[in-house]
């Protein structure tokens, strides 16, 4: 079934076309530039079996940049900020706070920039057949003689920029990928991008990439020689290099499954622990988490033990993603609900935010059966035993997460007082009877919507 379209909306107002496909980890497939469209690539047997085969293991996410494709069409900011707001729309709109990023091409000078500066959100950077110097494509001659032709014949630009991208065997293929180009860009778009395209430089920005991060080329590629990849990736701390045999620029071309192979291999990879993420201490302040899917058991009467193990399956996926990228310790798992802990209270309350803003987009996707959950949060210095927590926070933490209703984050007045400064939004709920406590407990909302 084809994927359903979406879409986000970026910083200046610009309407970015997405979809999604599959479950787990995110995998964020950035566009071609300046050929994208995301629906005609879905109907093409090659490029669909593509990503078919990447959302077997992951959460696929694919969108148009813009002025290409379904997103907005009349655009002439081709900038690498510009491209970097498109990523970032997609990714909030989805409540992704960390992700693995695969930037093809054209695209690989925008995803360095936006690692070198999010280096808390990409987990894993996949760089194709890329570049990061501009004098790497824009000295290429087989451009120079490109670049003559786009405001002159653009029919036979497209044709000619299919067979040079794709390999000049390519016959029918590249004249498929030629039609598609002129379907996913305008002429003026395309001349746009052109005088876009001279001003990305980010070598300097290597050295800043933090993420673990796999440079894949192949041989003979035309448009770039390998002593770029190489260059690329010795200048990106602790990157690998995978050199591929082929000429084609198109990851669904030529043999797709080496490529593939080589990728699931790098994102099969352990990942080090983000920053904060740590076993319970005995002693020690720490901040305890609680989630808790409301109307658990309406949900098994309504859809049958199977369909709502399913919906439970996806929340606790969604819990864990988070906690991973936040740091967060999971102590416990119960059925329809989780209790976690975290050394840092800032990290704890982005880490609830983050798990409403992707049950929300995931009752977006899928308003059959959407999740409504609650969390709960309070601090303090619980007795640790046998891998879990006790004592009074941990208490206190549970039955602040049973007064919240679904979409809701409340917490205590001490984890307020521990975030104080950090931009958190907060809606005194008054004093609350709390069962099993002797005096009423201020309540706090957490307003994470207003943040999106």
């Amino acid at each position: 079934m084809e994927p359903r379209i979406q879409y986000a909306k970026t910083a200046d107002g610009v309407s970015i076309a997405f979809w999604t496909l599959g479950e787990g980890t995110p995998y964020v497939w950035m566009p071609m530039p300046p050929f994208s469209h995301i629906q005609l690539e879905w109907q093409d047997p090659r490029s669909r079996a593509q990503y078919e085969r990447v959302a077997e293991k992951r959460k696929l996410v694919r969108y148009d940049g813009r002025g290409t494709g379904l997103s907005d069409r009349e655009m002439t900011d081709f900038s690498l900020d510009a491209q970097m707001l498109d990523l970032e729309a997609v990714v909030d709109r989805l409540g992704l706070e960390r992700f693995a990023l695969f930037a093809p091409t054209n695209s690989g000078p925008a995803a360095i920039a936006y690692a070198a500066q999010h280096p808390e959100r990409v987990s894993r950077l996949v760089l194709w057949c890329t570049w990061a110097q501009k004098s790497d494509w824009s000295h290429s001659p087989q451009l120079r003689a490109l670049r003559g032709l786009v405001n002159r014949d653009w029919e036979t630009y497209t044709e000619t920029y299919a067979h040079v991208g794709l390999g000049w065997s390519a016959g029918a293929e590249a004249h498929q990928a030629a039609a598609l180009m002129r379907e996913s860009v305008t002429q003026g778009a395309m001349l746009a991008w052109a005088e876009a395209v001279p001003r990305f430089e980010v070598t300097g920005l290597l050295p800043q990439v933090k993420s673990p991060t796999l440079v894949l080329h192949r041989r003979q590629f035309p448009l770039l020689d390998v002593e770029v990849a190489r260059c690329l990736a010795s200048g990106i701390p602790n990157a690998r290099l995978a050199l591929l045999e082929g000429e084609s620029a198109a990851p669904w071309a030529g043999d797709m499954e080496a490529g593939l192979a080589a990728i699931d291999e790098f994102l099969g990879d352990s990942e080090p622990a983000p920053a904060g993420a740590e076993q319970h201490a005995a002693g020690g302040l720490c901040t305890i988490l609680f989630t808790d899917v409301e109307g658990s058991t309406a949900l098994t009467e309504r859809l049958g033990d199977a369909k709502a193990r399913e919906v439970l399956r996806n929340h606790e996926r969604i819990v864990r993603e988070a906690l991973r990228a936040h740091g967060g310790a999971e102590v416990k798992a119960m059925g329809d609900g989780f209790m976690a802990s975290f050394s840092s209270a800032t990290r704890a309350l982005e880490c609830a935010i983050a798990m409403q803003r992707a049950f929300a987009a995931h009752a977006d996707e899928h308003p059959e059966t959407p999740i409504r959950v609650r969390i709960g949060l309070n601090a303090g210095e619980p007795i640790a035993e046998d891998e879990d927590l006790f004592g009074t926070a941990v208490i206190m933490a549970a039955r602040i997460a049973a007064q919240a209703q679904g979409e809701e984050i409340l917490a205590s007045d001490v984890v307020r007082q521990l975030v104080a400064g950090k931009g958190f939004l907060f809606a005194d709920r008054g004093e609350v009877a709390l069962r099993g406590f002797e005096g009423p407990v201020r309540l706090y909302e957490v307003r994470w919507e207003e943040s999106l």
